[in-house]
C-alpha cells in the first residue's frame, strides 16, 4: 500500500475517532485467526481501529507492524494500546481520500 500524505492521515483520524476497535489482540500474539478476522474487518469498513494487549512498547510496536506487514494495511495512528489501521478495498470502497 503505498504510504499516506499527511491530508489523507488528517483526514482518517477523524473518521476513526467515534470508532471502536473492533479486533482485540490478547495475550496469545497475533493467531491466525485473528489475522483472518482483521483481514475481514478491513476487507468490510477500510479503516478499522485495533487492540493490542501487550504489556511493553517494544512488543506492541512489533506486533502493529507485523499485522500491517500481513494484511499490507497502512497505519493511521498508535495511540497507547489502540492502533488505526487503513486499506483500501478496490472492489467496494468507502471512503473517499482527500
Amino acid at each position: 500500500m503505498p504510504a499516506l500524505t499527511n491530508p489523507q492521515k488528517r483526514h482518517l483520524k477523524a473518521l476513526a475517532h467515534r470508532r471502536k476497535p473492533v479486533v482485540i489482540v490478547g495475550d496469545n500474539g497475533i493467531t491466525p485467526t485473528v489475522a483472518h478476522e482483521i483481514l475481514l474487518a478491513l476487507d468490510h469498513h477500510e479503516l478499522i481501529k485495533i487492540r493490542v494487549n501487550a504489556e511493553d512498547r517494544e512488543t506492541r510496536e512489533a506486533m502493529i507492524a507485523e499485522i500491517c506487514a500481513t494484511t499490507d494495511a497502512a497505519l493511521v495512528q498508535r495511540i497507547g494500546h489502540i492502533a488505526t489501521l487503513f486499506r483500501r478495498n478496490h472492489e467496494r470502497s468507502r471512503i473517499e481520500l482527500p
